[in-house]
């Protein structure tokens, strides 16, 4: 099992970052929770991962603490969630938000994530009411750590919030509408995504 990597960001296009470790490049999938905390372009990150074994592939997902990994690993455990929409439900909410929609069972907020339908709502508020509020967060970790820059210029910052909202699962016109939206009243990428995330949410 790989539990933790540290190596140089050298590509984010969200969902996915590939970071260099001692030369070697491993491709991490990553919500967006993690994505907007990332540092720039050819500095040092650690991801807390989880490596998910299939017959067809083997994927890392990755995440800036390890609070987000322990909730994706609840959710993953969840008859009709997968990788993917835990992602998605990570990405869509902060982890705080997402524990107090499981506590009020507040099954209307958990379906304008893309992907989550009435019943996986239920489901998800039904499996996690009694687990999620035992479960011990920990100290979160920094992602940024002193480097020297590598290469590449990376996209505008409109232009990484609308691709990692796309990832999300909204539609290109939707994630160029809310980031358009909010375009004067931010410059950085994190922010637009927060701020296009909270209309979205609407």
């Amino acid at each position: 099992m790989i539990a933790r990597l540290n190596g140089v960001l050298i590509e984010k296009i969200s969902p996915h970052v590939v970071l260099d470790v001692h030369g070697v490049g491993y491709e991490v999938d990553v919500p967006l929770s993690t994505f907007y905390q990332l540092p720039a372009l050819g500095e040092t990150v650690t991801l807390w991962t989880h490596l998910s074994v299939r017959e067809d592939a083997h994927q890392l997902f990755g995440f800036h603490d390890r609070d987000s990994l322990q909730v994706f690993r609840l959710l993953i455990k969840i008859s009709g969630v997968g990788p993917k929409l835990a992602l998605a439900l990570l990405s869509g909410m902060e982890i705080d938000t997402f524990r107090g929609c499981i506590a009020r069972e507040d099954v209307l907020m958990l379906t304008k994530i893309p992907g989550v339908g009435k019943k996986t709502a239920e489901r998800l508020v039904i499996e996690l009411r009694d687990k999620i509020g035992k479960l011990e967060l920990v100290q979160k970790v920094t992602l940024n750590a002193p480097a020297t820059p590598l290469f590449v210029e990376p996209a505008s910052p409109q232009e990484e919030a609308e691709s990692a909202l796309v990832a999300l699962g909204y539609k290109p016109l939707e994630a160029q509408k809310a980031v358009k939206a909010v375009l004067g009243q931010h410059s950085e990428t994190a922010e637009l995504v927060r701020a296009a995330l909270k209309g979205l949410l609407k």
